[in-house]
């Protein structure tokens, strides 16, 4: 405990003295060289005890351990492979959209839990799907010496950022591929499960199926709108642009289209909601106007609350766990020397039929 002194000029103790001096000092990370003066050695024999060399007496041991929990030393992991000569930092960046997102968070999981397998910590960060400050993360990553980048891609020219990593860090983006470069990525069958879901609205007798879509500049969204527009086709249906709904990005730019598109003479008898923000904001503009059950609803990604809503919400599935699960291992990959050619991996999507998206068209 600190026993502040009596008088504003002078301490009651040299002990007080030390205790204070070492609280202000709790702000500043502790040294080899402030372990070496506590325990009464040498910063190379610091050195040596914590990278665990041989030929050091217990005693010097135990003297160094005990000034390194005192002082809450952590070795810089960075500065000491540098000095050893060597790159790898034991760390890894990931870039998703938002961090309050189920989707991208299920991501972060599965890369979180193949890099703890091999001792490796995972920084991340938000761009909230904005280029340039993913291209300001990357750089102040890269400054901290990350081992690479898992990213979820926002709109727009990547070729930016690619000359950032050079051509020495690796990269694999996850959920949709970057504009104007090839990389490793790892997506869903984005337009063939676009095609599954409305070919499943088709067959409960819908030809007026209203389309809620991400930033058309995602390769996700241009490949799920050309999925929808295909089996309208197929159908002999011809796709009208006033049914299309794009640059959902939040739920209440879900809620903003869905109410358009039931303002529409002809408005949709059925939705299919591209995203998961654009299924949240079309069940609760849907609910709100009583027409839950009359309206049909495909979402594409799962949700916990799927099964909980009424209807319960009939999705295309797609699996963010896998997702960053497979980016992680490719990075790694990446980081242990593989050359080879830019490779995408497709994990397929799955409709789960729950209710909201077999409800009939009207007769």
């Amino acid at each position: 405990m600190l026993v502040w002194p009596t008088s504003a000029h002078h301490w009651r103790c040299e002990a007080d003295r030390e205790e204070i001096t070492m609280a202000k000092d709790d702000r500043r990370r502790a040294t080899m060289r402030d372990v070496a003066h506590r325990a009464g050695v040498s910063i190379k024999t610091v050195s040596r005890v914590v990278n665990g060399e041989p030929n050091v007496a217990e005693a010097t041991i135990a003297k160094v351990r005990e000034a390194t929990e005192a002082l809450r030393y952590l070795p810089d992991a960075a500065a000491a492979n540098l000095a050893r000569g060597v790159r790898d930092t034991r760390s890894i960046a990931l870039l998703i959209s938002a961090m309050d997102n189920p989707f991208y968070a299920s991501i972060f999981r599965g890369v979180e839990e193949v890099a703890t397998l091999r001792g490796v910590v995972v920084f991340a960060a938000s761009t909230h799907m904005d280029l340039a400050k993913e291209a300001a993360l990357v750089a102040a990553f890269m400054s901290r010496r990350v081992d690479g980048f898992v990213v979820v891609p926002a709109p727009g020219d990547h070729r930016g950022v690619a000359d950032l990593l050079g051509t020495h860090l690796p990269c694999v983006y996850v959920d949709c591929a970057p504009e104007g470069i090839a990389a490793d990525v790892v997506t869903a069958d984005n337009r063939a499960a676009a095609r599954t879901a409305t070919r499943h609205l088709l067959a409960g007798g819908h030809r007026r199926i209203g389309f809620l879509g991400d930033d058309a500049q995602l390769s996700t969204a241009a490949d799920r709108l050309a999925g929808y527009r295909d089996e309208l086709g197929r159908a002999g249906i011809v796709p009208a642009d006033e049914l299309v709904e794009l640059g959902v990005l939040v739920a209440s730019d879900a809620e903003a289209g869905t109410a358009r598109l039931l303002g529409l003479d002809d408005p949709p008898t059925a939705l299919f909601a591209s995203r998961n923000m654009a299924a949240i904001g079309a069940m609760r503009i849907l609910k709100q106007r009583g027409l839950s059950h009359r309206v049909a609803l495909v979402g594409m990604d799962e949700m916990d609350m799927s099964d909980l809503v009424d209807p319960a919400l009939s999705v295309m599935a797609q699996d963010p766990r896998g997702f960053g699960s497979a980016a992680a291992q490719r990075l790694f990959q990446r980081i242990d020397g593989l050359d080879e050619a830019p490779a995408t991996l497709i994990v397929p999507a799955r409709l789960i039929e729950r209710g909201s998206g077999e409800i009939r068209a009207p007769s």
